[in-house]
């Protein structure tokens, strides 16, 4: 056989043993079932908690929703925000929110009130990523004066952080995916 055949096979098998021995192949991020999103407000002098609940074991279609918010926010008043997401399919409950805590680039909340409480209810975010830009699981509220009205929230999966706006909250060049979105009745007495 020739001798540069043979050196020809292997130089071959050797790469192919190097180039098989590579990285694992990407593998893209599933999404995670999140059937319970709870916003739980906290005011940092006086008065009560307010909890934002939302749940759907079941996910889309099948039954409706349980949506519901105990309390009242008070008006004039400074609240500290906690977001907690669950996937309640799972038996125990499996906690998304250490999920997107651990992938916190790749996520951020956005918050939206309308209606007669626009304005009158201000959320901040309390909490950045790595590269020092909004997540949204930890938040400030604060509250002007009484109103009622809606109270919007979407958890994005990979939203452009650094696009025109969206550090400060803006979804509307966010892009990415939504992971959820829920809306709650806001009072503000």
């Amino acid at each position: 056989m020739n001798s540069k055949i043979m050196t020809f096979g292997w130089v071959f098998a050797i790469l192919t043993v190097f180039t098989s021995c590579g990285k694992d192949p990407v593998v893209p991020n599933e999404e995670e079932l999140i059937t319970s999103v709870i916003y739980t407000l906290t005011p940092v002098s006086s008065g009560g908690t307010v909890t934002f609940s939302f749940k759907d074991i079941d996910g889309d279609g099948g039954s409706a929703p349980i949506i519901s918010t105990v309390g009242e926010l008070k008006s004039g008043t400074s609240y500290n925000g906690a977001l907690t997401f669950l996937n309640e399919a799972e038996n125990p409950a499996e906690n998304i929110t250490e999920e997107i805590e651990e992938e916190d680039e790749d996520h951020q909340l956005f918050f939206a009130v309308s209606s007669g409480a626009e304005g009158k209810m201000n959320i901040s975010y309390d909490d950045k990523d790595a590269n020092n830009q909004p997540v949204g699981l930890k938040t400030k509220v604060s509250t002007t004066s009484t109103g009622t009205g809606k109270l919007k929230i979407t958890l994005r999966h990979l939203p452009n952080k650094s696009a025109s706006g969206v550090s400060a909250g803006n979804i509307a060049n966010a892009g990415g995916e939504t992971d959820i979105e829920v809306s709650f009745d806001v009072v503000i007495k």
